[in-house]
């Protein structure tokens, strides 16, 4: 059984095992025999780097604050060349199901490794085996017809009243402090759900970045609206030399100095593991035509009758520079950059999750 569980094991399994402290956690040791305390698990990071940031372990004597990466084999670190990535460097302790090689960072000291096979139940292994070896559409089809009708009802009707209430919360919250401004609430929800789950963080910095009587003063100039984006999200700072991109660079300078912008608290934002037209510089241009399209588009969309009537006023692109690239540095295929209707009404595919 263990064969089959270390040529089937996922880092995604590990990962929730980590995540959940789904482990006996009262006497861990590294694989030098080095006793580990977990004070703090990390936040878990679905991006490029490692798999969990701002992690608090205690090995022996010694209190560590950083990273943790997990793996299916400790050699998995040199498959991925982390060795050579100084995104790794802060890593704290390495994780893994099997331990086959010891670990060294650049500076050739050794990372702890915690070797995670011998401290999880095996319960969990079986359910683990049953749901990978299942032939079913979802995994757990054969346990649905178990689960007794009224609570299921009750659980999703649950579900979706916390889920209006989290999001009723965040909009009264956006309300008091835009004093009833339910224009410049839109501006800030929509700004944030165009970055989809990758970049719903940083387009929600940007927003907040940003008074919205600069946003209205702005809205007869797709250019002037691209520039005040891309800047905020510090997509601008590069030495490009094309007419578009220093045409922007100039406008956003002016404005910065104009209103007094900052945007230090902007997240980083990401490009892996998204397919291209969906990168954050087609999402924001497409955003900004928005905005330049439509003046007033709380009320307007307050007052559509159709879905059909929602869909036409979303129907627009990017600018022209975007039709023949993703990047400001590289050309690609010349393609329309359209804002699709199942990007407005569904969650984007597990692949722009990042």
């Amino acid at each position: 059984m263990g064969f089959f569980y270390f040529r089937h094991m996922q880092e995604d399994f590990l990962h929730y095992i980590w995540k959940h402290k789904a482990f006996d956690s009262s006497n861990l040791k590294t694989v030098l025999g080095e006793k580990i305390s977990i004070l703090k698990l990390g936040q878990h990071n679905h991006n490029a780097g490692p798999d969990f940031f701002n992690s608090q372990i205690r090995i022996a004597d010694q209190l560590w604050a950083g990273n943790v990466e997990i793996h299916i084999k400790s050699s998995d670190w040199y498959v991925h060349n982390h060795e050579v990535d100084s995104s790794y460097d802060n890593v704290i302790l390495h994780v893994v199901w099997e331990y086959d090689t010891e670990i060294f960072r650049k500076d050739n000291s050794e990372i702890p490794t915690l070797e995670l096979k011998h401290y999880v139940d095996k319960n969990l292994l079986n359910n683990y085996q049953k749901l990978i070896q299942s032939k079913s559409w979802i995994n757990c089809e054969a346990d649905l017809a178990e689960v007794d009708d009224f609570l299921l009802d009750n659980w999703l009707e649950r579900l979706y009243i916390e889920r209006l209430e989290r999001k009723s919360n965040e909009i009264d919250l956006l309300l008091k402090k835009s004093n009833n401004n339910w224009e410049a609430v839109l501006f800030k929800m929509l700004l944030k759900n165009f970055g989809l789950k990758a970049n719903g963080e940083a387009f929600s910095n940007i927003a907040s970045s940003v008074d919205f009587s600069i946003v209205r003063k702005l809205q007869n100039d797709v250019l002037a609206m691209e520039a005040l984006l891309f800047g905020q999200a510090n997509l601008l700072e590069g030495d490009i030399q094309d007419g578009y991109f220093l045409d922007l660079k100039e406008r956003y300078l002016f404005l910065r100095q104009k209103f007094s912008l900052k945007n230090e608290g902007v997240v980083t934002l990401q490009f892996f593991r998204l397919r291209p037209p969906n990168f954050p510089t087609i999402r924001l241009s497409q955003f900004a035509n928005l905005y330049t399209k439509e003046q007033q588009l709380f009320s307007k969309v307050m007052g559509l009758k159709s879905i059909e009537d929602f869909y036409s006023m979303f129907n627009l692109g990017a600018t022209n520079f975007w039709m023949s690239h993703y990047t400001f540095s590289k050309t690609s295929k010349t393609s329309k950059k359209l804002l699709t209707n199942c990007l407005l009404y569904t969650s984007p595919s597990p692949r722009d999750r990042g």
